[in-house]
């Protein structure tokens, strides 16, 4: 017996039909998944070397010395230290590197697994009297599965978490980087698609995946050598907060006052709402500092920890103009010039957020808009592509 699948995400049924005493909905494999990305802790060390001396067998190498680094970080200067990877990732004499060949076992499942869980292609329609279907909600399960699963996962996990930890960890040229609990995203995806019936995998590619998914749910990441595999723990913190608008569970990393990412040898990365930023915007953020910064938005992250306002008054910002501001019926534009260390000639305008935070205030924050410009509402009608004029006719907001 099956029965339909109601998303618990949209609201709306689905096309297609799974067995109920397996039910995952897409909502479910999205957050164990998620959770599995965000865990912290010590690694379950014995869970993560069985499953990585199982992907050795397979590239046909016999069991490595397992060693436990704190960190990414430290694991790349243990790396380079021992000169682990003197020899090249590819061959070791006739014989492939253990690298390689866990590489190639890895990526050929993933290669036959995606075959699989792609969606048929939609047939193409010619002519502008043909119109396309609307983009916003997939409608075959295979898509919805991508869009609901992968996507948001991605966003969070590979283009957040791991976009973080990278940059507090020097590559190793040549060599590939194993995540672990952040491979979340095509794992979950695979993983999903499998659980909600919606495809069957051959037996080896199964064997793959599921070696995959105890790594994931037990360690953090590694590196695989011929006879060494360096195994880094995972965080023991990580900080993340819900992205606005966002439609699936789409995750940024944010911590006002700590580290987003911390590990236990003291490695971490600070992020506000996304934005990876140097330590001292939290600790230390000065005017001087901001004005020497080249990142618009580190710049706006350190601005916004002190105050608007503070940094106007202390960078001894010129007021250029000030305006009622007709779109927004709570607050004014206020144009100034910027510091001639940060642009000469260059203009900031500053606004009022028409939309109320969660404690009910309305936050300030600034625009970079075109040198030179004089007209407050100029400057609000080019955030918009239109004439100041134009700007100047808009209802205020309700």
């Amino acid at each position: 017996m099956s029965a339909a699948f109601r998303s618990p995400i949209l609201g709306a049924d689905e096309l297609f039909e799974f067995d109920p005493d397996h039910q995952r909905t897409i909502a479910a494999v999205h957050a164990e998944w998620l959770a599995a990305a965000l865990a912290t802790g010590p690694s379950d060390r014995p869970t993560a070397e069985a499953a990585v001396s199982q992907l050795y067998r397979l590239a046909g190498h016999p069991e490595p010395e397992f060693v436990w680094v704190p960190s990414p970080p430290a694991a790349s200067g243990l790396i380079t230290a021992q000169g682990l990877s003197a020899d090249g990732p590819f061959f070791t004499g006739n014989r492939q590197s253990a690298h390689a060949g866990i590489a190639a076992v890895i990526n050929e499942s993933k290669r036959r697994m995606e075959t699989r869980v792609s969606p048929p292609r939609p047939p193409r329609r010619h002519g502008w009297w043909q119109p396309q279907p609307p983009p916003e909600v997939e409608s075959e399960p295979r898509a919805q599965a991508r869009q609901q699963i992968c996507d948001p996962l991605k966003t969070t996990v590979t283009d957040g978490i791991a976009v973080g930890i990278r940059t507090i960890t020097p590559s190793i040229a040549g060599y590939v980087t194993w995540y672990g609990q952040h491979e979340a995203p095509w794992l979950a995806h695979y993983d999903g698609c499998r659980r909600l019936g919606l495809v069957e995998y051959s037996s080896a590619d199964v064997e793959v995946l599921d070696i995959h998914c105890e790594i994931a749910h037990s360690t953090g990441w590694w590196w695989p050598f011929d006879t060494v595999c360096v195994m880094a723990e995972r965080p023991i913190a990580l900080h993340t907060a819900p992205t606005p608008d966002a439609r699936f569970g789409q995750r940024r990393l944010h911590h006002r006052d700590d580290p987003a990412i911390a590990f236990a040898d003291g490695h971490e990365v600070y992020a506000v709402n996304g934005t990876i930023i140097p330590k001292w915007v939290i600790t230390d953020p000065t005017v001087e500092r901001i004005n020497h910064e080249r990142n618009i938005e580190i710049r706006r992250s350190a601005i916004e920890r002190i105050g608007w306002e503070t940094y106007i008054d202390e960078a001894n910002l010129k007021l250029v103009d000030q305006a009622d501001d007709p779109g927004n019926d709570a607050g004014t534009l206020a144009l100034y010039a910027t510091p001639p260390t940060v642009r000469p000639h260059g203009r900031i305008l500053l606004v009022v957020n028409g939309s109320r935070e969660r404690d009910g205030t309305r936050r300030r924050y600034g625009l970079p808009v075109p040198d030179g410009t004089s007209s407050a509402l100029d400057a609000a009608g080019w955030t918009y592509g239109i004439k100041g004029t134009d700007y100047a006719q808009l209802a205020r907001r309700t």
